[in-house]
């Protein structure tokens, strides 16, 4: 008896679910077909009946990695108030974002990774980040929102990148604080500038 359309649909979510967290958590070439298929439950010659190859995974658990750690993932408002820059910073300068690169930002865990893949992964990516600068430049004042935000964005990846790959607890801890503060200075001389 075959599997139904609904069946398959939802065999291939859990294969894109495991994919976007071996992936943050492995980099794109640790993604493995067989562990990957094993962790979904899945057989792993059933692989090509979802995908017809690894770059199409990759691509598509790239583009789910980027949806769910993004800045719109990241808590940035309470249900009590509206979405703010410190509130982002708080989150995603957090060493709980940090300690868990699972389900932190795909950006951070893969910029990398991605600089160095097919011209289809790194326009995912590239598309990804044209949207992120978008909403991280709706949470700044003053001039220029969008030259700001690009520096937001970059602060904020490069300072989880290189807080995860810091040994010392104390200096990771440093660099998270460090770029919140810069960051901080950045919009109030760029909003002290407007004035």
């Amino acid at each position: 008896m075959g599997h139904s359309q609904a069946d398959k649909v939802k065999s291939r979510e859990r294969i894109l679910d495991a994919a976007a967290v071996q992936i943050r958590e492995l980099g794109l070439d640790g993604l493995s077909i067989a562990e990957l298929m094993k962790s979904a439950k899945l057989t792993h010659g059933g692989f090509y009946g979802h995908f017809d190859s690894r770059d199409q995974l990759i691509s598509e658990a790239l583009a789910k990695a980027l949806s769910e750690g993004g800045p719109e993932s990241a808590r940035v408002g309470s249900t009590n108030g509206p979405r703010t820059l410190k509130a982002l910073l708080n989150t995603y300068l957090s060493k709980a974002h940090r300690d868990d690169r699972s389900v932190g930002c795909a950006v951070a865990a893969l910029a990398g990774d991605v600089a160095r893949s097919d011209r289809k992964t790194r326009e995912v990516m590239t598309n990804y980040l044209s949207q992120y600068f978008d909403k991280v430049a709706q949470l700044v004042e003053g001039e220029h929102p969008d030259e700001s935000a690009i520096a937001i964005v970059c602060t904020m990846v490069g300072a989880v990148a290189l807080s995860r790959v810091a040994r010392d607890r104390s200096i990771s801890d440093k660099i998270l604080r460090a770029a919140q503060r810069s960051i901080l200075d950045l919009v109030e001389c760029r909003e002290g500038a407007e004035e």
